[in-house]
């Protein structure tokens, strides 16, 4: 069992807030003993604080102890790749043996601060969607103790992430369609699916990867873990109402609506009691069933059904329960004890 962690950010939080309540949720996940807590990056969106994974995940391994942390991932696309080597290659030194590099395609945002991301300052050229598998490979070979070979102007520079590494993270495409899992095949890599936000192709997607794969001096054989939302509590009447912000943040998500900060669970049970758009209540139901949402017994029977269906050894939840009125704008309650009763 992982984590991942979009840093939310609710109507009642500051960033700061967000920040809080996420490296609470991290020490918890890293007492309770789950495996990995991974940080998502999204780009100028009211209800997300995950801009910056690396600054993330360092202030994340600095307050736990045993847990792996990484990106869940990092859109290179975004980024010039010895930035990202470096940067991992950085955390790598600082937290041995515990740094994941999850790397993704997408933009992480809208097609504006997408362009401002990647030419704003002059940055990433149009080609790098398309050379996406050399920087890929470019990623990698910088990070390794050796660096990589750079041939310019008629004479060949060594490039190194960081001076003396001693150990690499570890490196996972992530993707929600074909074309990573195709790609992972081809280079050997370990392979994740968004699960937990496409909800379709998945059985598709792992095949590929699986029936593809090569062999790579990283992974002897296909490495594969589920993502899944997940809402637990107590009884299922409240896991259900935590679940309520979350689902109809993603419902605006997909219908284009204005995006704005997550509502508290009185919020979103006020907006369902005065009658959502046509269609909206269906896409909630249609989502909610994809998702794990209800107490202890049934969400451990419906992840067991998820992980033997999709034959996966990991599972990876995104705990998405929401805050009430008047609570901490510093924690996360209901994300904390979807964690801690799972553990239990």
């Amino acid at each position: 069992m992982s984590v991942l962690d979009l840093v939310p950010v609710r109507t009642d939080q500051a960033t700061g807030d967000a920040v809080a309540a996420s490296l609470s949720l991290a020490r918890a996940a890293d007492r309770l003993g789950y495996r990995r807590y991974w940080l998502a990056e999204h780009h100028n969106m009211p209800a997300v604080a995950a801009t910056s994974p690396p600054v993330l995940i360092g202030l994340v391994a600095s307050v736990t102890e045993r847990i792996r942390v990484g990106s869940g991932g990092v859109m290179l696309p975004n980024h010039a790749p010895l930035v990202v080597a470096e940067q991992f290659a950085l955390l790598e030194a600082a937290f041995p043996g515990r740094i994941d590099l999850g790397i993704g395609r997408a933009p992480g945002t809208d097609p504006v601060t997408s362009w401002a991301l990647r030419h704003g300052a002059g940055g990433v050229s149009d080609e790098v969607v398309t050379r996406f598998p050399e920087y890929v490979d470019n990623v990698v070979a910088m990070m390794e103790p050796t660096g990589v070979g750079l041939a310019l102007h008629g004479r060949s520079h060594v490039l190194k992430a960081t001076p003396a590494a001693r150990s690499v993270p570890e490196i996972w495409l992530l993707g929600s369609s074909d074309y990573s899992a195709r790609l992972a095949a081809e280079k050997g890599l370990p392979y994740v699916f968004a699960h937990h936000f496409s909800g379709s192709g998945t059985t598709e997607a792992l095949e590929l990867y699986r029936s593809g794969f090569q062999a790579s001096p990283a992974l002897a054989e296909p490495r594969t873990f589920l993502t899944v939302n997940a809402s637990v509590a107590p009884t299922a009447e409240e896991a259900e109402r935590q679940a309520l912000p979350q689902l109809l943040q993603m419902v605006a998500l997909r219908t284009g609506q204005p995006l704005a900060a997550q509502l508290l669970v009185e919020e979103a049970e006020k907006l369902v009691a005065d009658g959502l758009p046509a269609g909206h209540a269906e896409l909630v139901e249609a989502m909610r069933r994809r998702w794990v949402i209800g107490d202890p017994a049934s969400a451990r029977a419906h992840l067991e059904s998820l992980a033997a269906s999709y034959d996966v050894d990991e599972v990876m939840v995104n705990p998405v329960g929401g805050a009430f009125a008047g609570g901490e704008p510093g924690a996360a309650p209901a994300r904390e004890r979807t964690l801690e009763l799972l553990a239990s």
